[in-house]
């Protein structure tokens, strides 16, 4: 496991670790658990009894299991705007088990609302939910996620507090409708916006879509960051079966979330921890997932954080030899037509799984103790749906998502092959750089910016360190001559992110970033670059001895701060491809690496 993330809890931990010791006579569970440090632990109990109950509880509540609600609800986030229904009914279903349910706050980071980014903060979520479980009394964790960084923020915490923890997803929002045509977030936001800035549309239209494209609370409606997350997590056996796909405001989704809270109960008394889910198996699975439904480019990025905390590596090449037998098969945007709750009505995951079995592995165990192949024969039987496409006929014959190498992106580099134009997949071009993302701000839309619709634009210092946070940047406007021109996409390159809601010829993560001194720092306007996805290849046509001579003219100082959390971030985080957490949080590594060999 990783290492506490306060150096002053080490005696804490310790102590908790020495309480293991005594589990089989039960005097480390329930309010026993992670009792404060008084030099006295009976007056540690007695105290903590003395206080639970001016809450009004009673000695026969507290005697059971008690399992801990995550309640990451915020009036900044709608993504979670469904958090108080859900606790109650988990804590409907915990109660039903013969639990003891305890919701506690944490963190709430939304994506529309968290400056400069909310994957700047994600790293600081997960700090928060892995200290909250450990500092507080639970012999189970049932987490509660939705918005984008969420649920890999809960999922780092928890794969390092070491505490049984189940996800409960808060679940994708209503499709909405504008003039006939259905409409959700946030695929529809950029086709609507790009047709604005393009003048196709007026200033009329634009606001009323804004009224349309958010129907309900819940996360975004397509095959985004958030959505991706949560197939991840039932396909690694995180969630309990359907978990991934029923609207927020469905029947379904508190359903579940009674049924997550009993598990949860039953996760307790088994003792099933994270690390016995969290194996290689379930990553792989996983990743075979994020291909096969064209899923957000973040997800690379998030499996690698948590595969992290495990002390597993991500392996790019290896999942790249994945993505070249693993079909598309999910026709949802931005890679496809349909929307989650289309999805979810045409039998959500076991639909998808079912045609992956193949490539799965089954005896990777899940939250139900039971294996994903047992849960798999358990499901409702398949029926005739357009939504999930068989192997025989996918949407796109490769996974949505390949890497790409080369003297631009030594440590490697990614495109959302499914959703980009086949057009621009082989493409050399001239580069058009921006410095930053105020150069971008302040230049992509000038007339007198030499720009031509067979150019490569190129943004740097949208990396971890250098924006910081690796902000969804990467997903570059088309400049506003050429979007009125009729231009609808051009190849983008960046050493940041872009939205799963996102589509278009954009590369993506290239690492080492630019602000660490990685060769994208000495792009200049003009040098040519060769993009081949099918040769797995993004490089500069540049000779080494002329990037030598720009490196020394030009030396990088990585950015720094001189306070709090920002500090912090910058002094600790690390690149792309470990996943963009802090290096102190990550658990030692040697566990393997994740896909393994070839079978």
């Amino acid at each position: 496991m990783a290492a506490d993330t306060s150096a002053n809890d080490n005696a804490n931990a310790n102590d908790n670790d020495n309480d293991n010791d005594n589990d089989n006579d039960n005097d480390n569970s329930g309010m026993r658990r992670s009792l404060t440090s008084y030099g006295d632990r009976d007056f540690s109990l007695f105290l903590r009894k003395a206080f639970i109950k001016g809450a009004g509880y009673s000695d026969a509540a507290l005697d059971r299991p008690v399992i801990g609600i995550a309640n990451t609800g915020s009036a900044y986030n709608p993504c979670h705007g469904n958090a108080p229904q859900l606790i109650e009914a988990v804590s409907r279903g915990v109660m039903l088990a013969g639990g003891l349910p305890m919701a506690f706050p944490t963190i709430s980071v939304h994506e529309s609302f968290a400056h400069p980014t909310s994957m700047f903060l994600r790293n600081l979520m997960a700090m928060d939910t892995e200290e909250m479980i450990r500092a507080q009394p639970m012999d189970a964790v049932v987490l509660i996620g939705g918005c984008d960084k969420t649920v890999p923020a809960q999922l780092m915490g928890a794969a390092s507090a070491g505490v049984p923890a189940i996800m409960l997803i808060t679940g994708a929002m209503l499709t909405g409708s504008h003039r006939g045509e259905p409409v959700g977030a946030c695929t529809d936001c950029r086709r609507y916006w790009g047709q604005f800035r393009a003048q196709q549309i007026d200033a009329a239209q634009i606001a009323a879509v804004n009224d349309r494209l958010v129907a309900s609370v819940g996360t975004c409606a397509v095959m985004g960051t958030a959505s991706t997350m949560a197939c991840i997590a039932e396909a690694m056996g995180l969630t309990l079966p359907g978990g991934a796909s029923a609207p927020a405001v469905s029947a379904d989704r508190m359903r579940i979330a009674e049924l997550s809270g009993a598990q949860a109960v039953q996760m307790a008394r088994t003792r099933l921890t994270p690390d016995k889910l969290l194996t290689p198996q379930a990553f792989e699975n996983g990743m075979r997932v994020l291909l096969a439904i064209g899923g957000s480019t973040n997800g690379i990025v998030h499996l690698a954080a948590i595969a992290g905390r495990m002390g597993l590596e991500i392996d790019l090449r290896t999942l790249d030899r994945l993505g070249r037998d693993t079909p598309v098969l999910l026709d949802l945007k931005p890679s496809g037509a349909h929307y989650m709750a289309d999805f979810h009505r045409a039998g959500g995951m076991a639909s998808l799984l079912r045609e992956l079995k193949p490539l799965l592995h089954l005896d990777a165990l899940t939250v139900t103790g039971r294996t994903l192949g047992q849960e798999l024969e358990a499901a409702p039987p398949a029926f005739a749906q357009d939504v999930v496409r068989s192997i025989a006929n996918p949407i796109y014959p490769q996974g949505g998502i390949a890497a790409l190498w080369g003297n631009l992106a030594p440590g490697g580099a990614i495109i959302k092959q499914s959703a980009a134009d086949p057009a621009l997949m082989e493409h050399e071009g001239r580069a058009v750089v921006f410095e930053n993302a105020q150069d971008l701000a302040e230049r992509i839309d000038s007339p007198e910016l030499d720009v031509a619709a067979d150019d490569i634009l190129v943004l740097k210092n949208i990396g971890p360190k250098g924006a910081p946070g690796m902000p969804e940047a990467g997903y570059l406007p088309i400049p506003l001559k050429l979007a009125r021109a009729g231009v609808k996409d051009m190849l983008r390159i960046s050493d940041g992110r872009m939205s799963g809601t996102a589509f278009g010829t954009v590369v993506l993560h290239l690492t080492p970033e630019a602000a660490v001194g990685g060769p994208l720092a000495w792009v200049r306007s003009g040098d040519r670059i060769r993009l081949s996805v099918q040769r797995r290849e993004l490089s500069l046509l540049v000779d080494d001895a002329e990037m030598a001579r720009r490196a020394a003219a030009e030396p990088v100082t990585p950015p720094s701060a001189e306070r709090g959390y920002r500090r912090l971030f910058l002094a600790s985080v690390n690149q792309a491809d470990q996943g963009v957490d802090f290096d102190f949080l990550r658990a030692a590594s040697g566990a393997g690496t994740v896909p393994g060999p070839a079978k």
